[in-house]
């Protein structure tokens, strides 16, 4: 008699690429986005964080988006603790458009990058009072215009700073915890958020972002993932997982 193989036990086996015309292999759409369960994984991390937020200590949109341009390549805790002082030196966007480069290059030397991340800081700044109103745009065309904002920062902005669900922040997070829950088979941040905008309720694709952020700093590492700690492991057949 032949032994059944556990279905958990076992690796799920994704479906092959469909080959085109041309021969050449034509995109699938991730196996995991059945609808039934993309909702119980939304119930599971709406359980497991009800509240989840930003994590990057700010007071108004502005600080927000000086935080967030900060935050590349980057951890939130280094971000809050540089902002922490240069938000009491530096309150208004006059007061970072004209600065001197050099003494704000000294001010966030420890976020790295701190030359690039000045001239976006202070292009932005100085887009904002001169073409703004001293005001951060609230939509995303507008953003965009801004130096140093791409399509994750304005999201961040928007959906934080605003509560507009303009689409759902990728950080790196986001970008390995959709495909080790199968979400998408895409490694390109703008790609992804193709992927999860269509599956995603819009009136959760705010939270969702943070929710899968948070999930991934406390328990889907990239490394060791805490699989035994985790409420989606029976809903979960990555390929990564410790079990």
């Amino acid at each position: 008699m032949k032994k059944l193989k556990n279905p958990r036990s076992a690796k799920a086996k994704k479906p092959p690429r469909a080959a085109s015309k041309n021969g050449r292999p034509r995109s699938v759409r991730a196996a995991g986005t059945d609808p039934k369960r993309v909702r119980a994984i939304l119930a599971k991390l709406d359980e497991a964080y009800p509240s989840a937020t930003c994590a990057l200590v700010h007071e108004n949109p502005f600080q927000l988006l000086i935080a967030t341009i900060l935050s590349a390549q980057c951890t939130d805790v280094r971000v809050n603790e540089v902002t922490r002082t240069l938000f009491q030196k530096y309150r208004k966007p006059e007061d970072f458009a004209y600065a001197n480069p050099r003494d704000l290059e000294a001010e966030i030397r420890t976020c790295g990058f701190f030359r690039s991340k000045t001239r976006s800081i202070q292009g932005a700044s100085k887009k904002i009072v001169e073409e703004f109103s001293g005001q951060v745009p609230r939509t995303m065309e507008q953003l965009l215009t801004l130096p140093g904002v791409a399509r994750k920062t304005a999201n961040v902005v928007l959906g934080t700073a605003f509560g507009i669900p303009s689409g759902i922040v990728v950080d790196t997070h986001v970008q390995r915890l959709s495909r080790r829950l199968d979400l998408t088979r895409n490694t390109d941040p703008k790609k992804i958020e193709q992927d999860l905008v269509p599956i995603i309720p819009k009136d959760k694709w705010i939270i969702f972002a943070h929710q899968l952020i948070w999930h991934g700093r406390r328990i889907c590492q990239a490394r060791k993932p805490r699989c035994m700690e985790c409420n989606l492991e029976k809903i979960c057949y990555s390929e990564d997982k410790v079990i």
